[in-house]
């Protein structure tokens, strides 16, 4: 398999920290996907037409995305366990769903510095982004962390993925420290950032 990745992508990293947990991170070769909006990657739209990381071609050249699609794939083919049944599956499916919300917000407040020139930004844009990042992280920190704190699933790998994304763009984004204010999420993320699967696959 290969997967179309940039390094500093959180939807390329919860792909990664999957392949981690499930010990077969040499299964898949990285192929560059790095690019912009505005001038997508030739690997990317190659295996994509929407020119959009992460995206795994198969050994059949078939290809797959977006994240939530290759995550839960791998979780059946190594039987990972991370998409539970019943109704605890729609909690972590829900979980999953804002976290990535979380960091869609997050990715275009970052896209608003890289790809627009200074004199065509919109401070309001950014500033409606940066509000549902805020209300994503209280949601997180008053609503989710009994699931945070109970069993290991999809949810937690995006979380952390979020919250990770955060101290890395926190620069470019402008957004607040996510900490402020929010002493639950960040003991857990001081734990669950630790993870070994965590540890090896930080953003660069």
């Amino acid at each position: 398999m290969k997967l179309i990745h940039a390094g500093a992508s959180p939807f390329v990293r919860k792909v990664l920290v999957v392949l981690e947990e499930a010990g077969q991170r040499d299964a898949v070769e990285l192929i560059d996907g790095m690019g912009s909006p505005v001038a997508p990657n030739e690997n990317a739209l190659a295996a994509n037409p929407l020119g959009k990381i992460p995206c795994l071609v198969l050994d059949d050249g078939s290809s797959m995305y977006d994240s939530r699609v290759i995550t839960r794939y791998l979780d059946a083919k190594y039987k990972l366990s991370l998409y539970p049944e019943g109704d605890t599956g729609w909690t972590t499916l829900t979980l999953e769903a804002h976290a990535d919300a979380i960091l869609d917000a997050a990715v275009l407040c970052v896209y608003e510095s890289r790809c627009r020139d200074e004199a065509d930004r919109s401070t309001a844009w950014v500033s409606a982004q940066q509000d549902k990042i805020s209300r994503g992280l209280d949601s997180l920190e008053n609503h989710w962390m009994t699931h945070l704190n109970g069993q290991f699933d999809i949810g937690h790998i995006g979380v952390g993925c979020v919250l990770g994304y955060l101290e890395f763009r926190a620069e470019l984004g402008g957004w607040e420290n996510w900490k402020n204010n929010r002493p639950n999420l960040t003991a857990w993320n001081d734990a669950f950032s630790n993870r070994s699967s965590m540890q090896a696959t930080l953003p660069s």
